[in-house]
């Protein structure tokens, strides 16, 4: 608009404003627009499908496998082929031109590499033999900052190094899922059976105890005996991506937002922040998998109290602004007054009763900068990072044409085909998340090698004493 341009909230006619108004909106005219928005969301999802209905994952050149996924020059690689007739060998689209190679022939080739390469390059990732998955929980209660964008390229970053990625969506809105191509029809098939069973162990305990006092015991309802007969790779399922699992998330699972303070009341004693992360532990997940990615509503509830208590390291995705600032701010005063109200209320029962109290303890807490614009917000996100020092990520996403073609399609920037761009575009926009991500796996290195450490130390001390 120029200065020349009126003004477009001057002179608005009543008459003309009741025209426009149109007819009141009643709760039959809100279903039309839920439904439209349904089917919307149904085609656009539908763009990255396949003819059966389902997502597939596009294949890599070499120059990408020997550039970003396999740290190996492309003359060697070339010549491990010729070598190996036995190995992938990819497939041609003319005569003489590049190979391009699925993601599960990517992992096999990385394997041969490991087995047979230098043993002075790290073909496999870091994983200490033994050692349980990390829990990684991406978090915040604003919306809009990138939280799912975050962990699903997180996780899709951890895949292509070589991990194994169980990505779990909390969030009822079920964007997450979304971009793995999830299906999920009910609240059965999200992450509240998991809790639900955790709550039904719990209370059969509690029950034994007062039978054994001659006291009545509490009932267990229907959908928690149900829930019983339940573990959690019972509610995961493939993703078109090989080494990524999800356990999805819909509407329905808001339910879990009221159910779980109700099993709360009914029982004082149930420790529900300790839900996921038992339930994970007890089906082994946590060996199962390399590393487990958490979507959390926008909101600091039970679902979001779950994740953050299960996590080893928590990501607070935030722009370079002040309302975000300061939203991020009150993310963290309300995380901080949660888990201390839970550790006093805990210590004193286990004070009276000469317990050892709890201590809630993450390896690692990072607030991440996201959609990034450094021609606007570089002396911002400069002035965050002399306030937060350390505890905020010094690599920032920027937001680039990649990402925002990628978000149009319902995928990642790194199930994006470079050919649409070319390659120096592609680099540029994956190299914000390619940086994340190394700031991320160095939290992750970092805190399995000091639980290795500290289990050899562990181990050292035990032999000493038994000697």
């Amino acid at each position: 608009m120029s200065s020349d341009d009126p003004v477009p909230y001057f002179d608005i006619a009543p008459d003309n404003a009741l025209e426009a108004l149109g007819a009141p909106v009643d709760t039959a005219s809100i279903a039309a627009i839920a439904g439209a928005c349904r089917k919307g969301r149904d085609d656009l999802a539908a763009r990255g499908l396949n003819e059966q209905g389902q997502k597939t994952l596009r294949r890599f050149s070499t120059w990408e496998i020997t550039k970003y996924l396999i740290p190996v020059a492309p003359a060697h690689f070339r010549r491990v082929l010729r070598q190996n007739p036995d190995l992938p060998q990819g497939l041609t689209e003319t005569e003489g031109g590049a190979k391009w190679f699925t993601l599960d022939e990517v992992l096999r080739l990385r394997a041969h590499f490991a087995s047979e390469g230098s043993k002075s390059r790290d073909y496999l990732p870091y994983r200490p033999k033994g050692l349980p998955a990390k829990i990684v929980a991406v978090a915040n209660f604003k919306g809009g900052v990138g939280k799912t964008s975050t962990g699903a390229h997180l996780a899709m970053s951890a895949a292509l190094d070589g991990y194994k990625v169980l990505v779990l969506d909390l969030d009822s809105q079920g964007s997450m899922t979304s971009i793995f191509g999830g299906q999920v029809n009910d609240e059965w098939g999200t992450v509240f059976p998991v809790l639900a069973r955790h709550y039904g162990e719990h209370l059969r305990r509690e029950n034994q105890g007062r039978l054994d006092r001659g006291e009545a015991p509490l009932p267990l309802d229907d959908t928690v005996a149900q829930a019983m007969e339940m573990r959690v790779q019972d509610v995961v399922q493939k993703t078109h991506w090989p080494n990524i699992d999800l356990l999805g998330a819909q509407l329905d699972l808001y339910w879990a937002e009221f159910q779980v303070p109700v099993w709360r009341m009914q029982a004082r004693s149930w420790k529900l922040w300790d839900a996921l992360s038992e339930r994970l532990a007890a089906d082994g997940v946590l060996d199962d998998y390399d590393l487990v990615v958490l979507d959390t509503p926008p909101a600091l509830g039970y679902l979001t109290i779950n994740a953050l208590a299960a996590a080893d390291i928590l990501l607070v995705p935030t722009g370079a602004s002040f309302l975000e600032f300061e939203s991020t701010g009150r993310f963290f005063d309300m995380l901080h007054a949660t888990f201390a109200s839970i550790e006093d209320a805990e210590n004193t029962a286990a004070r009276a009763l000469g317990r050892a109290g709890l201590a809630f303890e993450w390896d690692a807490v990072r607030a991440v900068v996201t959609r990034f614009d450094s021609g606007q917000q570089a002396e911002f996100a400069a002035l965050m990072q002399a306030y937060l020092g350390t505890a905020l990520s010094p690599y920032r996403q920027d937001f680039t044409a990649l990402i925002g073609q990628a978000g149009e399609q319902v995928a990642g920037i790194y199930e994006a085909d470079y050919r649409d761009f070319n390659r120096e575009t592609y680099a540029r926009g994956r190299s914000a998340f390619d940086a994340t991500y190394a700031g991320f796996k160095r939290l992750l290195i970092g805190a399995w090698r000091r639980d290795e450490l500290a289990a050899q130390e562990e181990n050292a001390h035990g032999k000493a004493q038994a000697s």
